[in-house]
């Protein structure tokens, strides 16, 4: 269970990281992807965004 959580937590810092080129493309302005401020720095949660991406990976992995 542990590993599941700590691998939800890298894809979404990998998200993270990877946000201003997602942004490019239209993500992380879907419905479900929250972004706010605190303690001075602005944090985004991209939830629609991985359900979404995942679901891309899972179809590619599939036809692979």
């Amino acid at each position: 269970m542990i590993r599941w959580v700590i691998v939800i937590f890298l894809a979404l810092l990998l998200i993270n990281w990877l946000s201003p080129l997602l942004q490019r493309l239209g993500f992380g302005r879907l419905p479900g992807d929250f972004r706010f401020k605190l303690f001075g720095r602005e944090w985004f949660l991209p939830v629609t965004t991985t359900l979404l991406l995942s679901g891309v990976a899972s179809l590619i992995a599939r036809v692979i």
